[in-house]
C-alpha cells in the first residue's frame, strides 16, 4: 500500500494532505520544520515503512520505521500540533488552522482500517512525504 503525504510548511506548524493510491484519505498536522530536531520538528521528507502498533497511551496507532536521527515517530490522534505532538504525525478530518485540525480520532480510524486491510493482504505499507508542488499551476 502506498500512502503519499503532501505537506505545506508554515512557521507555526505543518499541514498536510494524505492520499492512498491518489485518493484523498485525510488531512494531517505536524510540528513546523526545525531541522529534524527531536521533539520539536516534523521529520524529513522521504519514504518510510509504516507498521501498526499498540500502546496503552495511544491504543492502536502506526509507527514509522527507520527515520534518520529519530525514533518512535508515530501516527496518532491529536488536534493541536504544538500542544500534543513531539515530532509525530496526526491525521485529522478537517484542518482548522496551521498545525490544527478536528476529528482526529475519526481520521485515525479510517487510516488504521486501510492499514490493517493491507497487512491482512501481506502488503508492505510505505509512506512518501513530499512538499506540495504548485509549479504546474504557474502560467508562462
Amino acid at each position: 500500500m502506498d500512502l503519499v503525504l503532501h505537506r505545506a510548511y508554515f512557521k507555526e506548524g505543518t499541514n498536510g494532505t494524505l492520499f492512498n493510491s491518489d485518493k484523498f484519505l485525510c488531512h494531517t498536522i505536524e510540528l513546523p520544520w526545525n531541522n529534524n530536531k527531536r521533539n520539536v520538528s516534523c521529520i524529513p521528507e522521504g519514504t518510510y515503512e509504516v507498521e501498526p502498533r499498540f500502546s496503552k497511551r495511544f491504543q492502536h496507532h502506526l509507527i514509522l520505521k527507520d527515520v534518520k536521527g529519530r525514533s518512535f515517530i508515530l501516527f496518532h490522534p491529536a488536534n493541536d500540533a504544538l500542544k500534543e505532538l513531539q515530532g509525530c504525525i496526526a491525521p485529522v478530518t478537517y484542518l482548522s488552522g496551521i498545525g490544527k485540525g478536528v476529528y482526529s480520532r475519526d481520521a485515525m480510524q479510517k487510516l488504521l482500517s486501510l492499514v490493517y486491510q493491507a497487512k491482512d493482504r501481506k502488503e508492505t505499507i510505505l509512506l512518501t512525504i513530499k512538499s506540495q508542488n504548485y509549479e504546474h499551476c504557474r502560467t508562462l
